[in-house]
């Protein structure tokens, strides 16, 4: 399980979001995720059938995705672990995301428009023709 809970008792958005973009590096753990939401919750024997490889390493990709918390293992009939998604990191991962996004549309927004008014304004000190 992921370090959910800061010293302040609130969640780690930085901690939480990297273990999430870690887990998500792994294109094989990225289509263990694909089928899981295509599919719902599955065992790694399930999951092996539909992927190109082996139990023992969806085992040990599931096992990570569990620690990043993108999956929870919950007890399956004749004693079989089933793994389901889990929304809650890739949400906060999202919250990352939109907040650097904000970060980064003013000083975006501000070079567009300076290229914008340099383009239309030729024979300025910085054109180059």
């Amino acid at each position: 399980m992921p370090p959910e809970i800061a010293a302040a008792g609130e969640p780690d958005i930085e901690v939480i979001a990297e273990q999430v973009f870690a887990a998500l590096a792994d294109p094989t753990r990225r289509a263990i995720l694909a089928a899981l939401a295509a599919s719902g919750p599955a065992t790694a024997t399930d999951l092996a059938v539909r992927l190109p490889i082996t139990r023992q390493a969806i085992a040990k990709h599931l096992a990570l995705l569990a620690q990043a918390g993108l999956v929870g293992a919950e007890p399956g009939e004749r004693r079989r672990v089933r793994y389901r998604l889990r929304s809650a990191p890739m949400e906060v991962a999202q919250q990352f995301l939109a907040a650097l996004a904000r970060d980064w549309d003013g000083p975006l927004g501000a070079l567009t428009d300076h290229l914008d008014r340099s383009a239309r304004e030729p024979g300025r000190a910085d054109d180059p023709r």
